[in-house]
């Protein structure tokens, strides 16, 4: 969504300014005249001085965990009654990040200028992305920021938990793919090399596994066809990263890691418990359901499983029912459908939503640590073959030398 700088004034005649996301200037001044604001003047806002400011407070993104903390101290100081600005000032004096302190010192100037918190929290996309600032608007709106706060606190505990579980359960078997990469590289570029001189000058024809080995080993260690087998790799990998960035590429791709056997499973149950969780904290929150899939659709890294939801806001959007596109096109699960069915009938649908979240987070947290366990024993048996096949490539023509010298 575009950015707009605005000015106006709320209902006591204050003075208003800020910059905020929306489809368009209308939809801008229909949202801030809900909230009681009346606009004098909007401009789209200018990427080159948001880029100014990034550079002056210090880009990158902060860790989701010292966020989490930071959101979480924020809705204690709010529940004790301290006001907003003072704080801000606590915050920014007890954080041991220097460019998260200049951050949300430059949210408390831009506060004490009259600017909604929402609206500056929105000038740091990069710390407080969509989701964040949205609920922190919800929150204003509502009255009730400490309690957002905290529930805001809760997601980004809950996300990072399911992240680190997921990357935590992969690092084993990463690690010793690499490391059995590494050694099967190690024995073609150093080991067999050395090991084929010793049949240099026999006499007798070598077996069709050694002689296999010793060829292979032989186009490695040449420079000039290992820099161009690295140079077509690298190549390869540019080039699908950049095709990847197209958008029938990038639906190509995500179609892909839909379909790919066992993993395809585990990356649609991780989609759809991110963007479950982030709908039902969205709505509990007091964003309105057709604002929240917007919003909600973006964390699912998936453009397949996006565009449904695209579909079913399409279809709120025209007073139907939220449940009917996510059946219709077949991406999302049974399951899945009917509880947000049910939760629409009920009138439950937050709760619905965070029980869709919590099976499958449980039932990703499963699915990975049962693929890891089949993984290492796989590996293991994997590499004892490349090990076995390189020991027999020696011994074969030994043993025959032997048999011949006999």
């Amino acid at each position: 969504m575009p950015l707009f700088e605005y000015k106006g004034f709320d209902a006591r005649g204050k003075t208003v300014k800020g910059v905020r996301d929306a489809d368009s200037v209308k939809a801008l001044r229909a949202q801030m005249r809900r909230e009681g604001v009346m606009l004098a003047s909007v401009d789209e806002a200018k990427a080159q001085s948001e880029s100014r400011v990034e550079v002056r407070l210090g880009s990158g993104r902060i860790d989701v965990r010292e966020l989490a903390v930071v959101t979480r101290q924020f809705a204690v100081l709010l529940r004790s009654g301290i006001p907003l600005v003072p704080a801000l000032t606590a915050l920014a004096e007890q954080v041991d990040n220097p460019r998260l302190a200049r951050m949300l010192g430059d949210v408390k100037t831009r506060v004490n200028e009259g600017a909604s918190l929402g609206d500056a929290l929105a000038n740091h996309p990069k710390a407080f992305n969509t989701i964040y600032v949205n609920m922190v608007r919800a929150g204003e709106s509502s009255g009730a920021l400490d309690v957002v706060l905290e529930r805001l606190a809760d997601f980004t505990e809950n996300q990072a938990a399911l992240k680190g579980k997921v990357i935590g359960a992969l690092i084993y078997p990463l690690v010793m793919i690499l490391a059995g990469g590494a050694i099967v590289v190690g024995l073609f570029i150093f080991v067999i090399p050395r090991i084929s001189k010793i049949f240099d000058h026999a006499d007798a024809q070598l077996p069709l596994l050694t002689r296999l080995l010793i060829g292979l080993s032989e186009l490695l260690s040449n420079p000039l066809i290992g820099g161009l087998l690295a140079l077509f790799a690298v190549a390869g990998v540019i080039i699908l990263r950049q095709y990847i960035k197209t958008d029938s590429g990038r639906l190509r791709w995500d179609r892909f890691k839909l379909r790919f056997p066992k993993m395809g499973d585990i990356h649609r149950m991780i989609a759809i418990a991110r963007f479950a969780r982030t709908l039902a904290t969205l709505l509990s929150s007091g964003v309105n359901l057709l604002h929240a899939c917007k919003i909600a659709r973006n964390v699912m890294d998936n453009e397949i499983l996006a565009g449904v939801v695209d579909e079913a806001a399409a279809a709120v959007s025209e007073g139907q029912s939220l449940a009917a596109p996510l059946k219709k096109s077949g991406e999302f699960p049974p399951i899945v459908f009917h509880m947000v069915a049910i939760g629409e009938q009920t009138g439950q649908l937050e709760e619905m939503l965070a029980n869709v979240a919590r099976g499958y987070e449980q039932e990703v947290e499963v699915k990975v640590s049962t693929l890891t366990s089949l993984l290492e024993p796989f590996l293991i048996l994997f590499m004892g073959g490349v090990i076995f096949t390189v020991v027999m490539a020696v011994l074969t023509p030994i043993l025959q030398m032997n048999q011949f010298i006999k």
